[in-house]
């Protein structure tokens, strides 16, 4: 096996050094643009927001270790993002409705200590992820959310009842969640593993009356553990 063209190719030393240059300015260049940006977190982008990051590093990337792309043309490039995004952002301000179509709204996810569901599969195949967010946050139940609302820029809210006010919820805790039966064989508080409704069930097979799905977990009504 030839190593010296798996590791080396054709670069010789003076192409190495210009790869330290190039990079060296490129990263000044990108960090520049995201100080103008502003100073928010990868995890507190938006989606639009995202792609402007997303679009900067694949115009910053090229002229790091190819020869034949010059550097003055994709710091245009990015000073023009910029500009976009400044532009866009302004625009944003003045306009709710154009605000609202490039980075949506906050969706409930919670509200009442139930889910909200819709007729759809992609909230159906997340609904693993909002639990274990819920879970980073010390919920147990659902019965301990008053509300959490999935914001634009992918991070969750959560609004809690007080102590006292606490009800019976579906428990999230991935083995409880588990442990669903489609058969009651004894009589008690049971939530729909789906919806989260509540109901009082006798033995046997019953059907949601919200979501009309027809496997329940057992009802818990542990308070929060600060």
């Amino acid at each position: 096996m030839d190593w010296e063209r798996i590791f080396l190719y054709d670069v010789d030393g003076q192409f190495a050094l210009e790869v330290v240059l190039r990079t060296t300015i490129m990263f000044i260049v990108v960090m520049a643009v995201l100080r103008l940006s502003g100073k928010r977190g990868v995890r507190q982008l938006s989606v639009f927001e995202l792609a402007i990051i997303l679009s900067l590093g694949s115009a910053a990337g090229d002229p790091m270790f190819y020869d034949d792309v010059a550097i003055v043309p994709t710091v245009l490039v990015c000073a023009t993002a910029i500009g976009l995004y400044r532009l866009i952002t302004w625009l944003m301000t003045k306009d709710e409705r154009f605000e609202r179509l490039l980075e949506g709204q906050p969706v409930y996810i919670v509200e009442d200590s139930v889910l909200i569901i819709k007729d759809d599969a992609k909230d159906s195949l997340s609904k693993d992820e909002f639990f274990a967010e819920l879970r980073d946050k010390g919920v147990e139940h659902l019965g301990q959310v008053r509300a959490a609302i999935l914001e634009t820029n992918g991070s969750m809210s959560v609004f809690f009842y007080p102590e006292d006010e606490v009800k019976y919820g579906l428990p999230i805790l991935p083995r409880a969640y588990r442990e669903h039966v489609d058969h009651i064989k004894q009589e008690g508080l049971y939530a729909c593993i789906y919806c989260g409704t509540l109901q009082q069930l006798a033995p046997g097979s019953h059907h949601c009356s919200r979501c009309d799905h027809h496997e329940w977990v057992q009802a818990i009504n542990s308070k929060r553990v600060s």
